[in-house]
């Protein structure tokens, strides 16, 4: 487990932004299994990729004009591990990824991005690729 000090700024990245913090399996299934419409859940985590490439591509992507998910909501691996396990289990059949970004639809995923999509991939190429499926989905 990570100090809360540490990992409280990679957090806020996202929450400062308007992701919903789910820390508990209950919240996940709650925001899966009554879900009308469309979620962005972002599988955080504090490596390299998620700060320089995840984190920006996501908030690129939701930056600006042009469709957009209804809500928004982030698990930390190796922090919220109870909740993180719950949100890969809707992730299937991908294999659990840190940081990943998943898509989902009236609870069903529809677009998912994996850790080595991620990687070495500079943060527009992401944001491009979630304004792709916001069109197609959202």
């Amino acid at each position: 487990m990570y100090p809360p000090e540490l990992v409280a700024p990679m957090k806020a990245d996202l929450t400062n932004v308007g992701f919903d913090e789910l820390t508990t399996p209950d919240q996940v299934d709650n925001l899966i299994n009554n879900m009308e419409g469309t979620a962005l859940v972002v599988v955080n985590s504090v490596c390299g990729c998620a700060a320089a490439m995840a984190r920006p591509g996501v908030k690129m992507a939701l930056s600006g004009e042009g469709n957009k998910p209804a809500k928004l909501a982030t698990v930390f691996a190796g922090v919220d591990k109870e909740a993180t396990a719950k949100a890969r289990e809707y992730m299937l059949p991908y294999p659990p990824s840190s940081p990943s970004i998943a898509l989902f639809k009236d609870g069903k995923l529809v677009h998912f991005i994996e850790r080595h999509h991620i990687e070495g991939r500079p943060a527009e190429l992401i944001a491009d690729n979630l304004r792709q499926a916001f069109d197609s989905h959202c």
